[in-house]
């Protein structure tokens, strides 16, 4: 099945927690922190991931391979990554924590993409 195709798959087959912290993320927008939901890389369905601070969450359930989450936490590690893991208890019962965890580690990281436009030439700006 192409990449693409599974994805949408994944995003309208996501669990009750993972839709729940979907609704969360998804206000982040307002204070700029964009995140994509089941999006691909390096092979893999990422549940939320936010490009610009390269800060990767991921929703772990009951039934979780905790081997494959770890080669997959290596290799986007050495791609400058960073995973947050919350369980679907987490999810449920502190949610407010949960964000509050997220946003703290937003706010720590410096975007990976530069401002928009060009810097200003020398002696512009002053």
């Amino acid at each position: 099945m192409p990449v693409v195709a599974t994805a949408r798959r994944l995003r309208k087959a996501m669990s009750p927690p993972e839709a729940r912290l979907w609704v969360v993320l998804r206000r982040l927008r307002t204070q700029g922190y964009h995140f994509r939901r089941q999006h691909p890389l390096f092979g893999y369905y990422l549940d939320f991931v936010c490009l610009d601070r390269r800060l990767i969450i991921e929703v772990d359930g009951a039934g979780h391979d905790e081997e494959r989450d770890r080669r997959r936490d290596a290799v986007t590690a050495s791609a400058g990554f960073r995973t947050m893991r919350f369980d679907n208890a987490s999810i449920r019962d502190n949610l407010e924590g949960v964000l509050e965890g997220i946003l703290a580690v937003l706010e720590a990281a410096a975007p990976t993409r530069p401002l928009r436009g060009h810097p200003p030439r020398g002696g512009e700006g002053e």
